[in-house]
């Protein structure tokens, strides 16, 4: 589904070459139909502002919003397990689904990050697609808000996500993160503190995962097999 790459598009940083595409990417969310019309608005807003707008001005907005703010973070098991050591484990088992799908990571992203994700998305067929946006569907609702908070036009691409999750703000995983307090992105000496844990590593591990995660990623390809072997470096 196109609509997934374009979302992905959308989510990525800022660039001459992707102020180019803007207008190609609006006419796909516009013709492929799986975008509300209230989501639509917001998004041709956003693509607007990133195919006019000053190269370096989105740039510094980018870092600001999804670089120095945790609780902005779209890397998605960021949400979910912080630093432990349940991310390894849930970040495995994200690596090998991809691998059983085909799909192939060939940038630095880590597996979790929402615009990669998206892009495997898009090689799905729509009903796996939502099924797996549905399993994160409380990730995206936070993010959501959090952005809308903050007034930034891309409140709409989590918006339209959510949409298509068919997300529901009452379940206790949503209410438990839509609970939580923001972080300060212009606190340059505190979010330097809480990103300077340690790092998680991600090889074979017996104790890793947890049921969140396995529950997670329990429905993301499900007609597909586990892939033997061990995980992609």
């Amino acid at each position: 589904m196109k609509t997934f790459k374009a979302l992905s598009l959308l989510l990525g940083y800022p660039s001459a070459e992707l102020q180019h595409a803007m207008p190609g990417i609006g006419r796909v969310l516009r013709e492929e139909g799986l975008i509300g019309a209230d989501d639509l608005a917001g998004l041709d807003r956003l693509t607007g502002e990133l195919g006019s707008g000053d190269l370096y001005d989105m740039q510094e907005r980018y870092v600001l919003l999804f670089d120095r703010s945790r609780t902005l973070s779209l890397n998605l098991f960021e949400h979910v397990h912080g630093e432990s050591r349940d991310r390894g484990g849930a970040m495995v088992d994200l690596l090998e689904m991809y691998r059983a799908g085909g799909f192939d990571l060939n940038g630095s992203e880590l597996p979790d990050h929402l615009p990669v994700l998206l892009e495997y998305l898009s090689t799905r067929p729509l009903p796996d697609a939502r099924g797996i946006l549905a399993d994160a569907g409380h990730i995206l609702l936070a993010l959501h808000e959090r952005l809308e908070r903050r007034e930034t036009p891309y409140a709409a691409v989590l918006g339209a996500l959510a949409s298509l999750a068919s997300a529901d703000p009452a379940t206790e995983d949503a209410r438990a993160l839509l609970s939580e307090a923001d972080d300060d992105p212009e606190d340059l000496a505190a979010l330097d503190a809480v990103w300077e844990e340690a790092q998680v590593t991600f090889g074979p591990d017996p104790d890793a995962g947890c049921p969140a995660s396995r529950e997670l990623l329990s429905r993301m390809a499900p007609a597909a097999a586990p892939a033997p072997g061990a995980p992609a470096n």
